[in-house]
């Protein structure tokens, strides 16, 4: 009533058009609004906290004789002249490498250099006084009599470390069976919870898989003093391997049904 005294008839009528127009635009909007309420979920807070959810874990482990042998081989120098230490370092890895590269197989005996390094040594006033560096090369494979023979071969090097391991697949056969055997015993105890509270199953809410660290039974360990030259001794270096334990968790939660 107050547009038609104000307007004259013909603005009057595109007001009202207007009007009706955005009145229309707005309840869209509102029940566009409401069904996008409505859609989307509820808060994790309003969600209804699940029942009869239980937590459980099982473990399988099963050893294996460790069939990896890996060799650092080593040789530390010192003086007072970096560039001819680092000569002789050079020469040194080169020559041990140049005699072993004939007996590289993939996965029985296997070839690289290590670590180098060459660091200044310091007085008490802070001034270097020398120099003293190191060089690593490493051989390591499945074939353990070529390996240890290395030492009796290589001139300038000797023996620093010597580790045994499961090899690459050895390890990677040996945790799928553990792993099955793991999962087996989880849904063997899953069932038995079930049964025991009077459900007829169960269903998987999440799990995790896991492995635990190695654990070795009777690792062997190179016996010899301090740098021993063993290469001059010429002779292969006594190795026997261990065992290795390999172990799998499986833990998660399920839901009696």
């Amino acid at each position: 009533m107050i547009l038609n005294k104000l307007l004259p008839p013909s603005r009057y009528k595109h007001a009202m058009a207007a009007a009706a127009l955005g009145l229309g635009l707005g309840l869209g909007l509102l029940g566009a609004g409401t069904a996008l309420a409505q859609a989307q979920p509820s808060p994790a807070w309003m969600q209804p906290l699940p029942h009869n959810v239980v937590q459980l874990s099982a473990t399988a482990r099963q050893q294996a004789r460790q069939d990896w042998l890996t060799l650092t081989l080593t040789q530390r120098v010192q003086g007072t002249d970096p560039a001819a230490l680092q000569r002789q370092l050079s020469r040194s890895v080169e020559a041990a490498l140049q005699q072993l590269r004939p007996q590289v197989r993939s996965g029985e005996f296997e070839l690289s250099s290590g670590g180098f390094s060459l660091l200044p040594r310091h007085n008490a006033e802070g001034q270097i006084v020398g120099w003293h560096g190191s060089a690593e090369v490493l051989v390591q494979g499945r074939d353990l009599a070529a390996l240890a023979a290395v030492p009796a071969q290589v001139r300038g090097l000797s023996v620093s470390q010597m580790q045994f391991t499961l090899s690459p697949q050895a390890r990677q056969q040996l945790e799928a069976g553990v792993r099955s055997a793991a999962i087996e015993r989880f849904r063997a105890s899953a069932q038995l919870v079930a049964r025991d509270f009077g459900f007829g199953g169960y269903s998987l809410r999440e799990v995790t898989i896991s492995a635990a660290e190695p654990e070795f039974a009777g690792r062997p360990r190179l016996m010899m003093a301090a740098q021993a030259r063993l290469d001059a001794a010429e002779v292969a270096l006594p190795a026997e391997p261990g065992s290795e334990w390999v172990h799998i968790t499986v833990s998660g939660a399920v839901q009696l049904q």
